[in-house]
């Protein structure tokens, strides 16, 4: 990647312009007039997906975009600026530094932050960035970040890690034992360099099996942003072995709801199980990942319908970290009831602890989405196929 032809005015003019069109089509009409056509390519396609997700990055002039992935796996800017209020102190290490937008914000906790990443044209690219951000206490390091570690032998107040989550074939992996570095391995090592570390990982990844494989972790975190999971962050702090806080945090433009339990008390407790009420709680996406579904209904003083449908009632309305509906319809689910009030009706279908997919059944009643109204097609607690009709509130 040339940087000096990239940076020149008439190639950001042109990236400028142009960001935003169809990158085949530009492809068949530049590609082979423009020189270091491919490296244009991803400023074209790396400026258009950081609009949404990194717009500091998309602001700032003369920013550079290294390959697409580096993008793809990045930090947005909320769940990095999240990450950023966990920790403090002096000194931080990025061991997997990557496109560097979780370090734009460590920086702005940490006096020194330290940035390694293996490629020297990806590590080039985020050291000319952080200047053109105006960020000047990241060191960016060109090195094997465990070789790194080893050589300076100091403490670290902080090692940050976000391992590769596809092995050696580009195939995604799903426990963190498959992950690159393979911090399950390398745990007792990192802490010989810091008492606290903070580990990113994929929301596809399995949290009890983490459980089991990790030592000493303090918390672990459940990211949404606009009640899509992003990422799981685990806190490491050496010698901890009290029980494990989980916390649940739903990212919004102006809020996020935090919901918090943890893992051993929740496991030992029971919920109150009943029928449906006035209302009905269906639990934002981080909640249901954090498998805290007996923690809701003690926290929020609510009833569940049945120990594995998920979803909440109660004759009085609260304040609810998900989706809240009244319910004005309930019937059980048979022939007669869903051809009556069902069958050829546009209405927001979702199944829970059902038999039936959400594609089988619109096929089979001929129900279409839209309209105001919600269906949820459950199981009740004395394991009745149940249909509930609501509208949100």
């Amino acid at each position: 990647m040339n940087l000096p032809y990239l940076l020149s005015d008439a190639v950001q003019q042109f990236i400028q312009q142009y960001f935003e069109e169809n990158i085949n089509t530009l492809s068949l009409k530049y590609g082979s007039k423009m020189e270091y056509w491919n490296s244009i390519a991803y400023q074209l396609t790396g400026k258009k997906k950081a609009k949404s997700k990194i717009p500091t990055w998309f602001n700032t002039p003369y920013i550079v975009y290294p390959e697409n992935v580096s993008i793809e796996q990045c930090s947005s800017e909320p769940t990095a600026l999240y990450k950023s209020e966990l920790v403090n102190g002096k000194s931080l290490i990025d061991l997997t530094g990557g496109l560097g937008v979780d370090d734009y914000y460590f920086a702005k906790k940490i006096s020194e932050v330290f940035h390694c990443e293996l490629n020297e044209e990806l590590r080039t690219i985020v050291q000319h960035n952080y200047k053109q951000l105006k960020v000047f206490n990241i060191t960016c390091i060109h090195q094997d970040s465990e070789l790194y570690l080893k050589n300076t032998n100091r403490n670290w107040d902080w090692i940050y890690i976000d391992p590769s989550r596809r092995d050696t074939a580009k195939n995604k992996v799903f426990l963190l034992e498959d992950c690159s570095p393979n911090v399950v391995d390398q745990l007792n090592e990192y802490l010989k360099y810091t008492n606290k570390l903070l580990i990113k990982v994929a929301p596809l990844l399995d949290i009890q099996s983490g459980i089991q494989a990790l030592q000493y972790i303090k918390r672990i975190h459940i990211v949404a942003l606009e009640n899509e999971v992003k990422e799981l962050l685990w806190e490491i702090e050496k010698g901890y072995e009290k029980d494990i806080e989980i916390v649940a945090v739903n990212l919004k433009s102006n809020q996020k709801d935090v919901f918090t339990f943890h893992w051993n008390e929740q496991k030992n407790k029971s919920c109150p199980i009943g029928q449906p009420l006035s209302y009905l709680y269906e639990p934002n996406a981080a909640i249901m990942k954090s498998g805290g579904f007996t923690a809701v209904a003690n926290t929020f003083n609510l009833i569940k319908l049945h120990p594995h449908s998920h979803l909440y009632t109660s004759n009085e309305k609260i304040s609810f970290h998900g989706r809240v509906f009244k319910i004005v319809d309930q019937f059980y689910y048979k022939k007669k009831e869903m051809e009556t009030k069902l069958k050829n009706t546009k209405i927001n279908l979702s199944t829970r602890n059902f038999p039936e997919t959400v594609n089988e059944l619109k096929s089979k009643w001929k129900i279409n989405d839209g309209g105001h109204q919600y269906c949820f097609m459950t199981t009740n607690h004395l394991n009745e196929k149940i249909v509930l009709i609501g509208e949100k509130v």
